[in-house]
């Protein structure tokens, strides 16, 4: 792909977390005595800021409730530091030659600063992105804005920049304002779900990756 800056979301994606997240929102929520859903349910929200996250998951949280959740979520997520094993097998490898080859390279994420910000420095892959946006300091996905924000860093349009995900939300984002998209099938969301955003490709391993950004 001839473009100018990859994009990646972060959870699922770069980092093996999603059964991670998956379970500590379930105890949080059981725990208050919120309906214990599906598995599948949690994964399916990955990807929304957090508020958004839960809003779709318990409809009529009140704000006080969506807090207590958040708090319990916290804590057990923040249990578990990402560590450098929890990349993706040749992730790694992928965003360190997408540097080498001048390409730019950002996160866009539902993730909380306060999460993201302890990741990238725990994964070991913090120095290798230009800039970084969360669900907490934008607008969550699948609305633009955050990609809108990078796009204005580098001073690129849409179509210099491609954006990878695991989830809809991630290749939706992308298409509301016609950037190329590449879901991966690793993390969250399967192929249908991933392909009904009409992303330019649809990846099961890190070698078909490398091979649609001509690495």
């Amino acid at each position: 792909m001839n473009v100018k800056v990859v994009i990646f979301d972060w959870d699922g994606t770069l980092i093996d977390s999603v059964e991670h997240i998956a379970e500590s929102l379930h105890q949080a929520a059981t725990e208050l005595g919120y309906p214990d859903l599906e598995r599948k349910a949690y994964r399916n929200i990955i990807g929304l800021g957090m508020v958004e996250a839960l809003q779709k998951l318990y409809p009529d949280l009140s704000l006080d409730e969506i807090a207590r959740i958040r708090e319990g979520y916290s804590g057990y997520f923040f249990q578990k530091v990402t560590t450098p094993q929890n990349v993706f097998d040749g992730m790694a490898e992928v965003v360190a030659d997408i540097c080498q080859s001048g390409r730019g390279c950002s996160v866009a994420t539902g993730k909380s600063r306060r999460g993201l910000a302890q990741a990238l420095t725990t994964s070991g892959l913090g120095h290798h992105f230009d800039i970084t946006r969360c669900a907490d300091e934008t607008r969550s996905k699948p609305d633009p804005l955050m990609l809108e924000e990078i796009l204005e860093f580098y001073g690129y349009q849409p179509e210099d920049a491609v954006m990878i995900g695991d989830t809809h939300y991630d290749l939706d984002m992308a298409r509301r304002i016609g950037m190329p998209a590449i879901g991966v099938e690793w993390g969250a969301h399967d192929r249908e779900v991933l392909q009904s955003c009409d992303p330019c490709a649809v990846v099961n391993t890190v070698g078909d990756l490398r091979r649609v950004l001509g690495l």
